[in-house]
């Protein structure tokens, strides 16, 4: 049976560490047998959660050596994520990457991931409120804030809370199909058709919020999104060198300038569509997109839906 270990230090975040365990205890095969054993590991066989509401402990029958036997390990997050993981949770994890495991996080997991060097090259997400700060801790990590979660074959990683959901259903779609994925989700009483490239529900930075030193750039870059903006453009504006305003960003807000500015273009156009009649193209050349064709193909990446559906679903009415 695959075994899946689910890595717990202090500090845990019960609803992160229950996930796995609800998702791969409901998945079962023919005559209901089941096809996953979840293992919850900790140190010394015990594991204090940290929540709003006051702290549990758990006790469990496996250790941190048990990780050792996890066909599949999951990372949760937990409260201290910012801090340096402890060195033999680190190579524990190392290990198990070195002998096939396959490792996935849910939301602030990732920066535990992440402080293995595993991700280095990789995509990776996690809650978009931390995003920023994982892109900077880890430059080499390639951070995606907008999409639910990542599949880099052996190594995923979920955004927050309910993301951890839509990636243990997507694990079990990859290891026993759709229909298996499908029922599973119906036992829990959950929605099997949300991908990893549907967008979270992000609240961007604010460009004029007085605490972001790139205040007066982000403000340009607004103003002038139905321009066909460049690197080159914006480095000049803000005069520096497209070096320095690549930096910046990432150390600032956790993705590059061009990337802010799709995000930005996309913003546009969810107003639009929400607050007037404008005809698709219109709103295409108003946000610098230039045709409805690629407005169409940033949006659905986006934000996961077309922008005519994206329209009738929220369209202000009087």
């Amino acid at each position: 049976m695959h075994v899946v270990g689910v890595l717990a230090m202090n500090g845990v975040v019960a609803f992160d560490m229950a996930v796995p365990a609800q998702v791969f205890g409901s998945a079962t095969g023919d005559r209901h047998r089941p096809l996953y054993e979840t293992r919850l590991c900790t140190f010394g066989g015990a594991v204090r959660t940290s929540e709003p509401f006051g702290a549990m402990r758990l006790e469990t029958a496996w250790d941190l050596d048990d990780l050792a036997a996890a066909d599949t390990l999951v990372i949760p997050g937990h409260w201290d994520f910012l801090e340096e993981p402890p060195g033999d949770v680190l190579e524990a994890v190392r290990a198990a990457a070195g002998r096939g495991a396959r490792i996935a996080s849910i939301c602030a997991g990732a920066f535990l991931l992440a402080a293995t060097g595993l991700l280095d090259g990789r995509r990776a997400t996690t809650h978009w409120t931390y995003a920023a700060e994982l892109a900077r801790r880890h430059p080499a990590v390639e951070v995606d804030a907008s999409v639910l979660f990542t599949d880099n074959g052996d190594l995923l990683t979920s955004a927050g809370v309910a993301a951890g959901i839509d990636l243990c259903l997507h694990l079990v779609r990859r290891d026993h199909g759709s229909a298996v994925a499908a029922e599973t989700a119906r036992r829990m009483v959950m929605s099997p058709q949300r991908d990893g490239g549907q967008a979270q529900f992000i609240r961007h930075a604010d460009p004029r919020d007085p605490g972001t030193a790139l205040q007066p750039v982000l403000t340009w870059m607004e103003s002038n999104l139905h321009r066909p903006l460049n690197l080159g453009d914006i480095a000049r504006h803000a005069c520096v060198s497209v070096r320095t305003l690549t930096r910046r960003f990432r150390a600032q807000i956790g993705t590059t300038p061009l990337q802010w500015l799709l995000h930005a273009r996309i913003r546009r156009a969810q107003h639009l569509l929400e607050s007037t009649d404008l005809p698709i193209g219109r709103i295409a050349e108003a946000v610098g997109m230039g045709s409805p064709a690629t407005l169409r193909a940033h949006f659905a990446r986006a934000v996961g839906t077309s922008p005519q559906a994206y329209r009738t679903t929220f369209r202000t009415r009087p």
